[in-house]
């Protein structure tokens, strides 16, 4: 058995970031999805997010959402997420990540207490309503999970007080504005002021991903950020051919850190 994994704190406060990795649940088979989560994890992703497949993704772009498709089609559902964050909670600190809708169909209390029960060290609903931040609050808290908010870009800075509280985990600073799957080039210096508002505004460790489509661009993002959390690249080669992901994830690992890397020889 492997080592247990380091606490989402521990890992979120390393001098260097942490690379995340996003993985739909239920896009392959139960023993291939584990194998799959055992080589991403391998390869040097510290930090997992298993996405809770929706219907309704409107903050993703095709990638993701043919994903979550495709999940849905073969019947993934919250018990079958739950059992692949149950196995990727023995291999690094997993976040559900989800939409409103499945928690507000199963309950905010219940889906708490079963992803707790899963493992999961929290859940990220990336479009939570205002009106029930409160309660959704309430309901990680109780059930002992951190409760991680996506904080938009357009966020005034008097809105960024209201935005953050309640949050528990991080903050999550999209690095671009546009939907998952992005590829175009990213504005650092407006990602840079973004997160100097967020650490002002709270202590919690800052978050980012959306549009960090290359190693290059991980690279610039990772100075800003405690942790670099790569999707639709991942997504797109676990769809395509998933025997290439964990080359890719190696890729992005060495981007963040590259002077840890260090090679051995026989």
């Amino acid at each position: 058995m492997p080592d247990a994994p380091h606490s989402l704190a521990t890992v979120l406060a390393q001098p260097h970031p942490t690379l995340g990795v996003f993985v739909p649940a239920g896009l392959h088979p139960p023993a291939d999805e584990r194998r799959l989560i055992d080589a991403l994890t391998g390869a040097g992703s510290g930090l997992i997010e298993i996405g809770l497949p929706s219907d309704f993704a409107p903050l993703d772009g095709p990638v993701i959402r043919a994903a979550y498709h495709q999940a849905l089609q073969q019947g993934t559902d919250l018990a079958r997420t739950l059992r692949a964050v149950e196995h990727a909670a023995s291999r690094a600190p997993t976040v559900v990540m989800t939409y409103w809708a499945p928690v507000q169909h199963q309950g905010p209390e219940r889906l708490a207490l079963a992803c707790a029960a899963a493992g999961a060290a929290g859940v990220m609903v990336v479009d939570l309503p205002a009106c029930m931040a409160g309660r959704w609050h309430d309901a990680t808290k109780n059930a002992g999970l951190c409760a991680p908010r996506l904080v938009p870009r357009h966020t005034p800075g008097t809105g960024l007080a209201s935005a953050t509280a309640g949050a528990s985990g991080w903050l999550y600073a999209p690095a671009s504005t546009a939907t998952t799957g992005y590829q175009g080039a990213l504005d650092i210096q407006a990602l840079g002021a973004f997160t100097q508002r967020l650490r002002a505004a709270s202590p919690l460790p800052v978050v980012s991903g959306v549009g960090i489509s290359t190693p290059r661009l991980a690279a610039c993002v990772a100075p800003l950020v405690d942790a670099v959390v790569i999707g639709t690249p991942i997504v797109r080669a676990l769809a395509a051919d998933a025997a290439q992901a964990p080359a890719l994830v190696a890729s992005f690992a060495r981007a963040l850190h590259p002077t840890s890397i260090t090679e051995t020889r026989a």
